[in-house]
């Protein structure tokens, strides 16, 4: 009589968990869409504990699909449009049958701002091509954890801040980016453009497609590594903690110290400012 009881109480409850809330079972895609008009300035993507794949196309609006529990909502609120995914459910129980994974479709002429906060989950961002790149004003990532991978993209201005977790970036162009990186891993290749980046601990590899503006980087420790091309043009000017800043290039006018390290590559046309308090820069 006690595992009847036992067996009815979970079938009543199992039954009033779907009435309630049946966003977690897999019948297709859910899908929500929002026009893209020439007042909007923003799209402020919001998203956490889901994969998620952004991807420019020929549209007029701000499109997502959704395969998994939980609920996506795209709204309008003056000259913005938010694209959020919130999770309803108390179990996760989801995550036996489907992944979570959603797919937001962009107009690929958009070309003002873009804000995106990613917590847990993968994110991937690319335009079509190195050739054709998605091109922006402003393009800022703000993430916790997760997995980040943005691609063939050009903005004015980049502005990440992250505080774990991994940020790929490839084929990338910014008149200016700032990086913000608590601990993690930051991995950028072919980048070209002004950087000011803070690194308080983890790992940071910057490879340069060319040198054609200044770099300033703070490291409180962890490592990083600036690859510059052979023919860069640059005075490095480097002050030096606990840590090591070295270089693979033949330096003129040089000048190493116990607590700094001067010197002139080519000519002195961009400014090389590296700032280590216990970890290590190599420049090569």
């Amino acid at each position: 009589m006690k595992k009847l009881l036992v067996l009815l109480f979970f079938i009543v409850g199992l039954f009033l968990l779907i009435i309630t809330n049946t966003s977690w079972l897999p019948f297709g895609l859910k899908k929500e869409q929002t026009k893209v008009t020439d007042k909007i300035e923003l799209i402020e993507i919001d998203v956490s504990g889901v994969r998620t794949t952004i991807i420019p196309e020929n549209r007029s609006s701000v499109s997502t699909e959704y395969n998994g529990k939980g609920k996506v909502t795209v709204k309008e609120s003056g000259d913005k449009i938010k694209v959020e995914f919130t999770s309803k459910n108390w179990l996760n129980l989801p995550s036996l049958f489907k992944k979570k994974d959603l797919t937001i479709f962009i107009p690929e002429d958009y070309n003002r701002d873009i804000l995106i906060n990613s917590g847990s989950g993968r994110l991937t961002f690319s335009g079509k091509s190195k050739k054709e790149p998605f091109k922006l004003e402003n393009l800022s990532l703000n993430m916790t954890s997760g997995h980040v991978q943005l691609s063939n993209i050009s903005t004015d201005y980049f502005e990440q801040v992250g505080s774990s977790g991994y940020i790929g970036i490839n084929d990338f162009l910014a008149n200016t980016s700032s990086f913000n990186m608590s601990s993690g891993k930051l991995d950028i290749k072919g980048y070209s453009g002004k950087v000011s980046a803070q690194v308080s601990s983890g790992r940071v590899d910057m490879q340069f497609e060319k040198l054609n503006d200044d770099i300033d980087l703070v490291v409180k420790s962890g490592f990083t590594t600036l690859d510059l091309p052979s023919d860069a043009d640059f005075a490095l000017n480097g002050e030096i903690g606990s840590g090591v800043i070295t270089t693979s290039f033949t330096l003129t006018n040089s000048k190493k110290e116990k607590n700094k390290l001067e010197g002139i590559h080519g000519s002195d046309k961009h400014a090389l400012n590296l700032n280590v308090s216990s970890g290590k820069i190599e420049v090569n």
